[in-house]
């Protein structure tokens, strides 16, 4: 027998595909909305999945809240950034260099393959709103589809429930509730 479990978790979140294209043959029009900044109330299903129970369980489902903290902290109200955008001179024009990419010497790099601004960085007389802005970003080196971010997130839980010998069979991510993405450990 095999055993899956599954919990499912909230969050607002803003990006741009700024690689978007479009087959109009399909699309039946080359309106490119995704390289528009915008924002969606995301969804995500984390699958755990197991061939023996422990204490009759998978694993208890407490032992996901460490997930929903990272989540709230990391993702949401956040405007996620690809390292490469080309908009990034004009989106974050403080953590640039002079060719108008980002200065990664100027960012925090968390564990989790993510990066946010050094606030400290800001000149001590900036503006509130040029710091909330800031507070708002995190930055990824890939460009933030659904697709690249359930697979990110897959790597992260995966990475974190294997000290408790737990198979995260399946990530799912819903844009929006009719847009959805999956996937599937293997």
């Amino acid at each position: 027998m095999r055993w899956e479990i599954d919990k499912s978790f909230d969050f607002c979140y803003g990006h741009r595909v700024w690689s978007q294209t479009l087959n109009k043959s399909f699309s039946l029009d080359n309106c490119l909305m995704c390289r528009h900044l915008h924002g969606h109330q995301g969804k995500i299903k984390i699958s755990l999945a197991s061939d023996t129970l422990k204490s009759g369980m998978v694993t208890d489902f407490k032992h996901l809240n460490w997930f929903k903290e990272w989540l709230d902290s990391t993702i949401d109200h956040k405007f996620i950034i690809d390292l490469n955008d080309p908009l990034n001179f004009d989106l974050a024009s403080d953590y640039t260099n002079s060719s108008g990419e980002i200065d990664l010497n100027r960012l925090n790099h968390h564990k989790d393959g993510y990066y946010t601004p050094k606030l400290e960085l800001l000149p001590p007389d900036s503006p509130q709103a040029l710091i909330e802005k800031y507070e708002g970003f995190i930055f990824v080196d890939f460009i933030p589809t659904s697709e690249n971010l359930t697979a990110w997130i897959f790597e992260i839980v995966s990475k974190r429930m294997d000290p408790l010998g737990v198979e995260v069979s399946s990530v799912e991510f819903w844009e929006t509730p009719k847009s959805h993405c999956k996937v599937v450990g293997g």
